[in-house]
């Protein structure tokens, strides 16, 4: 004689198998819904548009010679010209854009002190991997790394 069906082991799997896919769907569809995917983005054209412009300003960087270090200790941002420093005192730019969370993105404006050296501060926690950029304020040139912080070392950013 046969166990009856619900001590059988098929009749259970092939009910619970699509018991949890229901449920996984269920799932994926709440967080499709309830998410936002911050690297994705809405404007294709645009942003193609201000990729030309962005790779004209690194190359005026590169016409100009312009090379930085850069050091950051203890929430304090030193940018020191190797080459290239503008005539001008104007403050520069230092925009840190975390990799994959927007939320976390950083700029800070900088300015020059009496020994050529741009300082600036910076309050929030810097620790991971980050794309670094540094623009005047006219935004004519732009330099741009991607940097592992902290750093014991000075950064050197070329074009």
């Amino acid at each position: 004689m046969h166990d009856p069906w619900y001590k059988q082991f098929w009749p259970w799997f092939f009910i619970v198998v699509p018991f949890v896919t229901l449920i996984m769907g269920g799932l994926m569809l709440y967080l499709a819904i309830n998410t936002q995917d911050t690297l994705v983005v809405d404007d294709y054209y645009k942003e193609g548009r201000a990729i030309n412009a962005s790779i004209a300003r690194e190359q005026e960087a590169k016409v100009r010679n312009i090379s930085t270090s850069l050091q950051i200790e203890k929430g304090v941002v030193l940018v020191t010209f190797l080459s290239g420093m503008p005539a001008q005192g104007t403050a520069i730019r230092l925009s840190l854009y975390h990799t994959t969370l927007a939320s976390r993105d950083i700029s800070v404006l900088l300015s020059r002190d009496a020994n050529g050296v741009y300082r600036g501060f910076i309050k929030q926690d810097i620790t991971g991997k980050w794309r670094v950029t540094i623009e005047p304020v006219d935004l004519v040139w732009k330099l741009q790394t991607v940097v592992f912080l902290p750093s014991k070392q000075p950064v050197t950013i070329n074009p």
